[in-house]
């Protein structure tokens, strides 16, 4: 008789619109910060970034080795808080395309995650 190895949720790379993820503030300007949703059986992983006024979102995964970007929590971006970082191999993405611009990623991009500024509310779009 052989054991079954457990199932392992499904990581899932899309979310509904209107889910509301919480106030701007929650996020300092020039920051990123985690975000992770239960939908289903499923999760998602996500990010934000906040510049001023405006998000951008990212599915939390490098196309360079499909991992998470951040060994820390919410440290997605580079010390100057230009770019985003992979924490694991150096791979460096732009904040508005999401392309890559340096590292082990050359013509790859991250997965966008469309996020909305709604009165003060980042929503999912």
């Amino acid at each position: 008789m052989s054991e079954e190895a457990p199932q392992l949720p499904a990581r899932l790379f899309s979310t509904p619109a209107g889910v509301k993820l919480g106030p701007l503030e929650l996020i300092a300007d020039g920051a990123a910060r985690n975000f992770v949703l239960q939908i289903g059986e499923g999760f998602f992983h996500g990010f934000v970034v906040r510049r001023g006024e405006e998000v951008r979102g990212y599915v939390d995964r490098c196309p360079h080795a499909g991992l998470p970007l951040a060994q820390k929590l919410d440290d997605y971006l580079t010390p100057a808080g230009d770019l985003i970082a992979c924490s694991w191999h150096g791979a460096l993405f732009d904040i508005d395309t999401g392309d890559c611009v340096g590292g082990p990623c050359a013509g790859a991009a991250l997965r966008t995650w469309p996020v909305v500024l709604v009165d003060g509310w980042i929503l999912t779009a």
